[in-house]
């Protein structure tokens, strides 16, 4: 791991997403709650925020940190698109860009559990992060 115990510690936060296709007119179905699994957000979100705390536990080099906040949210693109987003942040030495891409990726991978049983064409799409503030690189946003 790098050592960052003299970098002075800042308030990071980091955005990112991760999208769910669905085949044409399952997306509407999915988000009424007609899973076969139930309704999907409250434990899809559940899931995405246990991921992004236990991070640094997943990902080898990652150091574990105290999340202040995580925020999974849903929203739907187009016509069949799932828009999966996490928000963390922290006051900290290092970033928190993947504890917010492990959040978006495992909200989104239980959306997809939920629902496979539909069909199993449902697709995991791009996974990045849109947007990070604090530390020594400061603020970036993807174009």
């Amino acid at each position: 791991m790098v050592d960052v115990g003299v970098k002075p510690s800042t308030r990071r936060q980091a955005l990112a997403r991760a999208l769910v296709e669905f085949p044409p007119g399952l997306r509407e179905q999915v988000m009424a709650g007609e899973g076969p699994k139930g309704p999907i957000e409250e434990v899809a979100r559940s899931a995405g925020i246990l991921a992004a705390k236990g991070t640094g536990g997943l990902i080898p080099m990652c150091h574990p940190l105290g999340l202040d906040h995580v925020e999974i949210t849903f929203q739907p693109v187009g016509t069949d698109h799932l828009e999966v987003r996490c928000r963390t942040s922290c006051e900290g030495r290092t970033g928190v860009e993947m504890e917010a891409l492990v959040g978006a990726t495992l909200a989104a991978l239980t959306v997809y559990d939920m629902t496979k049983g539909l069909d199993k064409g449902i697709r995991l799409g791009a996974v990045e992060l849109l947007e990070k503030s604090g530390g020594a690189s400061g603020d970036w946003t993807r174009p």
